[in-house]
């Protein structure tokens, strides 16, 4: 049994990504940090609710000690908590503003892939997803032809660029594990105010793919749902 836990997993496309887990028969461990969010999400899914903030230290080693103590190990890790930030003009952003994002979309993943990697090592084929964007390229956000391009998200982009270098790096350090980074693509979530174009199923094809790919698939890639693309 593959056992899969998931941040943010509450709603949008964690929930998601849960949803479709449980039904390819995996067991599933909702990661939130809002416990009546979390309780629910998981008996709506069948899955188990573990209280975890990314953000935080002490709450990131409860987690990784409630798994331990319940499941005793995990096989997939989906770092998918995320938040966008401000969007438009950067004239009037912060110092704050940007760790506030950082410490959820970069910090948030280093920090619960280093409390869970104990767990992961108990696998026989450990795997890491990554839930990063194509905001984060720069090809992407420099071609009009993009919808990448039309949006000005300073921190959200820098943040998610950092996560799939990060991700890159993980993959070069940790050969044993396998690392890669998801692109949903522009989904309708809480995100974006639902004004992506792809339903929320689309946008966790990428997701679900590696979560679920077998142990002769590579590491270090950067995958949408149609397939591998760039990291620039």
């Amino acid at each position: 049994m593959t056992i899969t836990f998931i941040t943010g997993a509450n709603k949008g496309l964690g929930r998601e990504t849960a949803r479709r887990l449980v039904e390819l028969g995996h067991t599933v461990l909702v990661g939130a940090r809002d416990p009546e969010r979390g309780a629910e999400a998981a008996a709506a899914l069948g899955a188990r609710f573990v209280l975890i903030d990314v953000t935080d230290d002490a709450s990131v080693a409860a987690a990784a000690a409630d798994v331990a103590e319940h499941e005793g190990r995990i096989d997939v890790l989906v770092n998918n908590a995320g938040v966008h930030g401000p969007a438009g003009d950067p004239s009037t952003l912060s110092g704050a503003d940007a760790l506030g994002v950082f410490a959820v979309n970069l910090a948030g993943v280093v920090r619960t892939t280093t409390a869970f990697l104990p767990l992961l090592r108990r696998s026989t084929d450990p795997v890491i997803v990554n839930v990063s964007s194509g905001m984060g390229s720069l090809a992407y956000t420099h071609d009009p032809s993009r919808a990448e391009s039309k949006v000005v998200a300073p921190l959200y982009t820098a943040s998610k660029a950092a996560l799939t270098m990060l991700t890159t790096q993980y993959a070069k350090a940790l050969p044993e594990i396998r690392i890669n980074a998801a692109d949903p693509g522009y989904t309708a979530t809480d995100l974006n105010g639902h004004s992506g174009p792809q339903t929320v199923t689309e946008g966790t094809d990428a997701i679900v793919g590696l979560a679920t790919e077998g142990p002769r698939a590579g590491s270090g890639r950067f995958v949408d749902r149609v397939g591998e693309i760039a990291w620039t």
